[in-house]
């Protein structure tokens, strides 16, 4: 296990970056992990930017495995360790921008995204794309594997596209998100965008993990744009009508008028930002200009005010008690106590014989008794 944590930070950290040397030299990336005995493998080493690596890296995050979610945590450590230290020469500020977006089926994220990305990449920038996907209950593996929509950006070598398996759990979305994003800031990239497929309760974790949330719409009749949940329109801060070129022009005007009538009547989310509608289309690139514009207002005005920050500080408490409940969760499922005693109560609820709350309160004193 040993060899391949020095095989995997070695591969991760390397030192042909000046900047990361010197952050070597004041000992920022050595040292041990709070709770560990052992120094951490590799620490002679430096971040490397390659997107290989950042690959291997989420792939090692997202593993059940307990050995190797710990050395998982070894590398999240030092990650974060060189991320504070770029904050700290930006002024405090975030160096990174994180961007959810969402919208339902059929809005044209993936076009979206890829158009944005390209425009960005070629003004200099480093763009992520963390795809939230759903997984398969069967498998556990991704359904919809954005990056075969996304054949442009993937091909560029200043961008990086992965799919973030749900698992089939909120708190699997917010974890694995969540550090994926941590190690794509850690490998030099300075936006990341978290896409999600607009379907079931994930959009409200990103929402929870990101800077900005943007809410992708296609100029579609009300009744079409019924399934878009009225709590996810109140936390976004931009709304963009996709798809607004040829004939989709005129219902994507009326669908703009209409959303920024309605958000007028929503109580705001911050003090520096009022939410904005606006309209794009990703086949004409009309408008593509002017939602960054919008995008980069809104980090600005954030950043100034200090409410970015305090944000990001709120998400990290968030994140803890997410993974603090996940982790219960589990200890509680694979107690000797509650599996002996699950089937048979199972069974008493099915039939009718108990209710589940009793059913969960007797589950809860046999945990309790035996811890």
């Amino acid at each position: 296990m040993r060899r391949l944590g020095v095989r995997l930070l070695r591969h991760f950290y390397r030192p042909p970056l000046t900047g990361f040397r010197l952050l070597h030299q004041r000992g920022i990336l050595t040292g041990s992990l709070p709770g560990h005995s052992s120094t951490i493998p590799g620490s002679s080493c430096h971040i490397h930017r390659s997107r290989a690596s950042l690959a291997e890296s989420i792939t090692l995050v997202e593993t059940q495995h307990p050995r190797k979610k710990e050395l998982a945590q070894v590398l999240l450590q030092k990650v974060l360790v060189f991320r504070r230290e770029q904050e700290r020469r930006n002024g405090g500020k975030p160096v990174a921008f994180r961007v959810g977006l969402s919208g339902p089926p059929g809005a044209g994220k993936s076009s979206f995204i890829e158009v944005v990305g390209k425009m960005l990449t070629g003004q200099g920038h480093k763009v992520a794309v963390l795809a939230v996907d759903p997984s398969s209950c069967t498998s556990g593996g991704s359904l919809l594997g954005d990056k075969t929509r996304m054949t442009e950006l993937s091909r560029d070598m200043n961008a990086f596209i992965r799919p973030s398996p749900a698992s089939g759990t909120l708190g699997g979305v917010t974890r694995t998100t969540n550090e994926a994003i941590v190690l794509c800031e850690g490998a030099g990239y300075d936006i990341v965008l978290v896409e999600t497929v607009g379907v079931g309760q994930s959009e409200f974790a990103v929402a929870d993990m990101v800077d900005m949330f943007v809410l992708l719409i296609p100029p579609a009749g009300g009744d079409e744009l019924q399934g878009i949940k009225r709590g996810i329109i109140e936390r976004a801060d931009l709304v963009v009508v996709t798809k607004s070129d040829g004939d989709l022009v005129v219902p994507a005007r009326r669908i703009q008028t209409e959303y920024t009538s309605a958000l007028k009547l929503l109580r705001r989310q911050t003090r520096s930002w009022n939410p904005k509608v606006v309209r794009a289309s990703a086949h004409t690139f009309e408008g593509i200009p002017e939602v960054w514009a919008k995008m980069e207002a809104y980090r600005a005005a954030m950043l100034s005010s200090g409410e970015l920050q305090g944000r990001r500080r709120a998400q990290q408490k968030v994140w803890m008690w997410s993974l603090i409940q996940e982790n219960v969760l589990w200890h509680f499922q694979n107690h000797p106590a509650v599996r002996g005693t699950l089937p048979r109560l199972e069974q008493k609820v099915t039939r009718g014989e108990i209710s589940p709350g009793l059913a969960a309160d007797l589950l809860l004193k046999a945990f309790s008794e035996t811890s």
